[in-house]
C-alpha cells in the first residue's frame, strides 16, 4: 500500500537533470530548455515540480479520503500509514511555494478540508510531532483562506453601490434591482467562492477570524460607499465647533446616505451576508447585526450631533428634512431588520423624537424673535417692516414645503409644545377675540401660527406709534397688513389651514386703517372747502374766500410734497388709496371751484387764489406713494 501512494515520478521533486527520462518529447523538451538562459531553466523545473506536486496530490486524495472514512466510522486508535506522512510533506511543500493556490476546480479547499479532519480525528490518538505538524500546517492554510476571503471581499464593483444616487430617487426601483442582481457589487463567480471559504474556516475552528474578516472588510467598504455620497462622520464635540453653515452642507448628503442605507444597503447586506454563510443563521444574524447597527448608530450620532448646536429659526427647514428622513424610512427597515433589531428600531424613534421636539422648539423661537424685535427707528415712508417681511415669508415658506411634516411633528409632539408654552404673547391669555381661534378641532400648528401672527400684529401697533404722523401710522399699518393677508392668500395650504376667520378681521382692520387715514388727511383738507361763513347777508365775503383757497393750496402742496414721498409697494393698495382720495377730493373741489371761483376777479388774482385745476389735482394725486428713498432720509415721520 505504500508504494501505491508514493509520487509517480521522483523527477518531480529533482533540481537536476534525468538523463534517463522514458519519452522522446521529453529529451526534445529538455534539449530546447537547455539552449534557453539558466534563469528560464529554472523557473521551468520549478512550474514541473509544482506540476508533480499537483498530480501527487490529487492521486493521493482518494486513499487520504478512504483513511479519514475508517477514522470517522471507528473509535479506536488507528495505526497510521506512511502515505499520510507523505501526504503532509506534499501540502505542506504546496504550501511554502506562496504561489496562487486558490483554483476554480476546488482542489485547494478540497486539500484543506482534508487536513482539518485529520487533525479533527487523529488529536486525541496521534502523538505530538505528527499532529502539531498538521494543526500548523492547517493554520498555514486557513491564513492563507483567510487573506482570499479578504481579497475577494475588498473588491466589489462600488460604482453600483452609489447608482441610485446617481440617476435620482425615481429610479430607485430600477437601482435595487441592479443592486439585488450581484449582491452589492459582487459578481455570481465571487459569491460562491466566498461561501466555501467561510464553510472551510467555520469547519476548520476559525470561525472567529473568518467573521472579523467580513465584519471588519463590509463595514470599510459601507464606510466607503457612504464618503462617496458625500457623507462624512462627524462627532458631538466636532459639530459643537462647526459653523452652521459648513455644518448645514454635510445635512443633505446624510439625508442621501441615511436612505441608501434604509432601501438599499441594509436588504443587499442581508441577502450577501446569509448567502455567503448559508447554512449557518444565527452566524450570519449576529453579523448582519453587528455591521448594521454599527452603520446605523453612526448614522443617527451624525443627527444627535445637530441636535446639540444652538437653535436659531433659520435651522428648523434642514431640522424638518432630517424629521422627514427618519419618518419616512422607518418602514424600509421593517422588511429588513428582525425582532432582535427592535433597540435600533427604539434609538431611531428616540432620535426622531429628539428632532421633532427641536423643531417645534424653533417654530416657537420665531416668538421670540418677534418679540426681540425692539427697534425705535419707524421703517422711511411707512413702507413694509423686514419683521414682517421675514416673518409671513418664513410661515409661507414652512407651510408651502414642509405643511404636512410640521403638522406631524406638532401633533406628535403637543404635549411638549404645550409644556413650553412660555412663548405665547401675553396679550393673547385672556383676549376673547383672539381665543376665538382656539377650537378643538385646530391643529396645534395652526394654533401655533394664529399665536404668532397675533403677536405680529401687536408689535406692528407698537411700532405704528413711532411715527408722529397718524396718517402714517396708517399707511404702514396698511402696508404691513396687506402683506401679511397676500402672504396668506397667496399660499393655499395655510389659506386652507387657517380658512377665512383671520383674513376676514385682518380685512376689517384694513378698512379701518383707511378710514383713519382719510380723516386724519384728506377730511381736514376738505374743511378748508366748507361754505360755513363764506356768505353774510347774502353775499359772498371776499377775504374769507381768498383764504379759503388759499388754505386749500398750502395743504394740498403740503400733503402732496410729503405723501409722494410715503411707501405703498401694492400696487393694488395704492390704485385703491388713489381711487378713494380722488373720490373724496376732486368732486367737492370742482363742486367749490364752480360755486366760488367767479368772485375773484380774472387775472392776477385768480391766478394767485386758484393754482389747481381739477385736472391737476387727479395728476398730483396719482403722484402719491410712489417714494423716494433720497429725499425719505431727509424727511422725519
Amino acid at each position: 500500500m505504500e508504494e501505491n501512494h508514493k509520487p509517480a515520478t521522483s523527477s518531480s521533486f529533482k533540481k537536476g537533470d534525468d538523463k534517463e527520462e522514458s519519452s522522446e518529447v521529453e529529451k526534445t523538451e529538455k534539449e530546447t530548455k537547455s539552449e534557453q538562459p539558466q534563469s528560464q531553466d529554472i523557473d521551468d523545473k520549478e512550474k514541473e515540480e509544482h506540476a508533480g506536486i499537483k498530480h501527487t496530490l490529487q492521486k493521493s486524495y482518494d486513499d487520504i479520503e478512504t483513511f479519514l472514512s475508517k477514522l470517522e466510522n471507528d473509535a479506536e486508535a488507528p495505526d497510521i500509514p506512511d502515505f499520510v506522512h507523505k501526504y503532509v510533506d506534499l501540502v505542506e511543500k504546496k504550501l511554502s511555494k506562496h504561489e496562487p493556490l486558490f483554483h476554480d476546480d476546488g482542489s485547494f479547499l478540497k486539500v484543506v478540508d482534508q487536513i482539518s479532519r485529520l487533525y479533527k480525528h487523529l488529536s486525541d490518538f496521534v502523538k505530538a510531532p505528527l499532529i502539531n505538524r498538521i494543526g500548523q500546517i492547517q493554520q498555514q492554510a486557513m491564513c492563507y483562506l483567510e487573506d482570499e476571503f479578504r481579497s475577494l471581499l475588498e473588491e466589489p464593483d462600488l460604482k453600483q453601490e452609489v447608482v441610485a444616487d446617481q440617476h435620482g430617487e425615481d429610479q430607485s426601483t430600477l437601482d435595487q434591482s441592479k443592486e439585488e442582481s450581484n449582491f452589492s457589487g459582487y459578481s455570481y463567480q465571487v459569491i460562491p467562492k466566498l461561501n466555501k471559504i467561510a464553510k472551510e474556516m467555520i469547519f476548520g475552528g476559525y470561525e472567529s477570524e473568518c467573521c472579523e474578516a467580513y465584519m471588519v472588510t463590509r463595514r470599510n467598504i459601507i464606510d466607503e460607499t457612504l464618503n462617496k455620497l458625500g457623507y462624512e462622520k462627524i462627532s458631538i464635540d466636532e459639530a459643537q465647533k462647526m459653523q452652521w453653515e459648513a455644518l448645514e452642507k454635510n445635512i443633505p448628503p446624510w439625508i442621501k446616505a441615511f436612505k441608501q442605507c434604509t432601501k438599499v444597503y441594509f436588504s443587499n447586506e442581508c441577502r450577501l451576508v446569509e448567502t455567503v454563510f448559508s447554512g449557518y443563521p444565527s452566524l450570519s444574524t449576529n453579523l448582519f447585526s453587528n455591521i448594521v447597527r454599527g452603520v446605523f448608530l453612526q448614522l443617527l450620532n451624525f443627527v444627535e450631533a445637530v441636535a446639540t448646536i444652538k437653535r436659531s429659526t433659520e435651522k428648523l427647514f434642514k431640522f424638518l428634512d432630517i424629521y422627514d428622513t427618519l419618518r419616512d424610512n422607518l418602514s424600509s427597515l421593517d422588511g429588513v431588520l428582525p425582532k432582535w433589531a427592535e433597540e435600533l428600531r427604539n434609538e431611531m424613534t428616540t432620535t426622531r423624537c429628539r428632532v421633532g421636539e427641536m423643531a417645534i422648539f424653533i417654530f416657537c423661537d420665531l416668538e421670540n424673535a418677534i418679540k426681540s424685535d425692539t427697534g425705535k427707528t419707524p421703517v422711511p415712508g411707512g413702507a413694509v417692516h423686514p419683521l414682517t417681511r421675514y416673518t409671513m415669508n418664513y410661515l409661507k415658506y414652512a407651510c408651502d414645503e414642509y405643511k404636512e411634516t410640521i403638522e406631524k411633528v406638532f401633533k406628535d409632539h403637543s404635549k411638549i409644545e404645550r409644556a413650553n408654552s412660555t412663548n405665547k404673547p401675553r396679550s393673547y391669555e385672556g383676549d376673547s377675540e383672539k381665543n376665538k381661534y382656539d377650537d378643538e378641532n385646530q391643529s396645534p400648528f395652526v394654533g401655533q401660527v394664529l399665536r404668532i401672527l397675533d403677536l405680529l400684529d401687536s408689535a406692528l401697533e407698537a411700532k405704528s406709534k413711532l411715527y408722529k404722523d397718524i396718517a402714517l401710522s396708517c399707511i404702514f399699518m396698511m402696508n404691513n397688513g396687506r402683506y401679511m393677508l397676500q402672504k396668506i392668500k397667496s399660499s393655499a395650504e395655510i389659506h386652507q389651514a387657517m380658512k377665512d376667520t383671520w383674513c376676514r378681521k385682518t380685512s376689517s382692520d384694513l378698512r379701518n386703517y383707511h378710514q383713519t387715514y382719510k380723516r386724519e388727511t384728506w377730511m381736514k383738507l376738505l374743511g378748508c372747502l366748507n361754505v360755513e361763513g363764506l356768505n353774510v347777508n347774502g353775499k359772498v365775503v371776499k377775504p374769507v374766500l381768498k383764504e379759503r383757497f388759499k388754505s386749500f393750496n398750502a395743504m394740498f402742496d403740503d400733503i402732496h410734497r410729503t405723501q409722494s414721498l410715503w411707501v405703498v409697494n401694492d400696487k393694488q393698495l395704492q390704485s385703491e388709496l388713489r381711487v378713494s382720495i380722488s373720490a373724496i377730493v376732486i368732486p367737492a373741489y370742482r363742486s367749490f371751484l364752480a360755486r366760488f371761483s367767479g368772485y375773484l376777479e380774472p387775472g392776477r388774482q385768480t391766478q394767485k387764489y386758484i393754482k389747481f385745476q381739477p385736472e391737476d389735482i387727479e395728476t398730483f394725486i396719482d403722484d402719491l406713494f410712489d417714494g423716494n428713498s433720497g429725499s425719505m432720509s431727509r424727511k422725519k415721520p
